[in-house]
């Protein structure tokens, strides 16, 4: 693992108590920087901490709420003096069926937690960062969000939204230190898989070229170089972690 150097660096990882978050956490603690991970699950919180350098902050906070959110980034800034990364992992799959189908509330419920909830953290840390004129954001999209998978509309909706307010900010403040990207990963095996029916999860790896998922390591390595000070004339930009599957 090539280190990075995140030494008097702050991070906050949003869903950092598992999977693509909770990667990102490892790959960023071990490269010196300080943490604190946001979940709602305040076991898994727990049970991640132990795994995560000592001083690591942990906080229990519904994204998809901005007071909650708004109260977090406060919390947050005073605990840890600085945020000087973003990483916004935090999401749901919804249930896996054709538009016409689609339940009202799981869709509200995606939309939420994926979207709305991303816009409120971006909300929130933005001027913590614009204080001192240096940060990094990487928001975590989907292949699908370009692409569209099929039973899975409101997903593929709310992760193209992320891509373009991904966008959207990223020109908003490229005159100044804050760089602002995304990533789209095509499916990667965690416990979201849990919320995916078999017949889904069949199609994700057939449209994949390199014949299996991604690994959680793998995203975490691009998103963390993504918070480095080395991410520099990038911003407004989409990154890929399909395996191939991706066409643009």
């Amino acid at each position: 693992m090539n280190q990075l150097d995140f030494s008097n660096r702050a991070a906050i990882v949003t869903g950092g108590a598992v999977g693509i978050g909770f990667a990102v956490a490892q790959r960023l603690g071990s490269s010196g920087a300080k943490l604190s991970l946001w979940d709602r699950d305040a076991a898994a919180l727990a049970a991640a901490k132990s795994r995560l350098p000592a001083g690591t902050d942990t906080r229990v906070v519904d994204v998809a709420d901005f007071a909650s959110v708004d109260a977090a980034a406060q919390a947050t800034a005073a605990a840890l003096g600085r945020i000087d990364a973003l990483v916004c992992s935090a999401g749901i799959t919804g249930p896996n069926t054709s538009l016409w189908d689609y339940p009202v509330d799981a869709w509200r419920q995606v939309i939420d937690v994926n979207l709305n909830a991303l816009f409120y953290c971006n909300r929130a840390i933005v001027p913590f960062m614009q204080k001192q004129d240096y940060g990094r954001i990487v928001n975590i999209a989907s292949v699908a969000g370009k692409e569209g998978n099929p039973n899975a509309s409101a997903y593929s909706a709310s992760k193209a939204g992320v891509i373009g307010l991904t966008k959207s900010l990223g020109k908003e403040l490229a005159k100044t230190g804050l760089r602002v990207n995304c990533v789209t990963p095509a499916a990667v095996k965690t416990a979201i898989f849990d919320q995916m029916s078999q017949q889904h999860i069949d199609f994700m790896l057939s449209k994949i070229p390199l014949g299996r998922f991604g690994r959680v390591e793998e995203i975490a390595a691009l998103v963390a170089w993504l918070c480095t000070e080395e991410c520099s004339f990038s911003t407004g930009a989409v990154f890929d972690l399909s395996g191939g599957r991706a066409t643009y």
